[in-house]
């Protein structure tokens, strides 16, 4: 049975940081593509960070440049995004997706396995 665990969210100040993991359980996740997103109350879901099967291929989307970094460790099957500089409107569940592929993407078909979220809330 495949599960992707996230962790790390919680309360934090604007301009306060935060690490999220994913830890992917079930099957190694070495060859695919894993990626971040999030949802904020009222909205729909939305991409936020996507990484390639080596690690060499990232992709953001534009509201969280500069400020989030999206990693990966193989060897632990797990995925980070390092959130820095947090602003209010970064406030959402956060949810760690696994890739159909190797190569990094945005789209939300493209990934085939969904953790349950972590709530990440951004007091201003």
């Amino acid at each position: 049975q495949v599960q992707l665990v996230e962790s790390g969210g919680g309360l934090v100040q604007a301009g306060g940081s935060l690490r999220l993991s994913c830890v992917a359980s079930g099957r190694t996740f070495s060859s695919n593509a894993m990626g971040w997103f999030r949802q904020a109350p009222g909205k729909e879901r939305e991409f936020v960070a996507s990484i390639g099967w080596s690690g060499s291929s990232t992709a953001y989307t534009d509201s969280v440049k500069g400020r989030f970094t999206i990693s990966r460790d193989n060897a632990k099957n797990t995925v980070y995004l390092q959130m820095n500089s947090l602003k209010a409107e970064d406030t959402a569940i956060y949810y760690c997706a696994a890739g159909r592929s190797r190569w990094s993407t945005s789209y939300q078909y493209e990934y085939e396995y969904w953790g349950q979220g972590t709530q990440v809330t951004v007091s201003s």
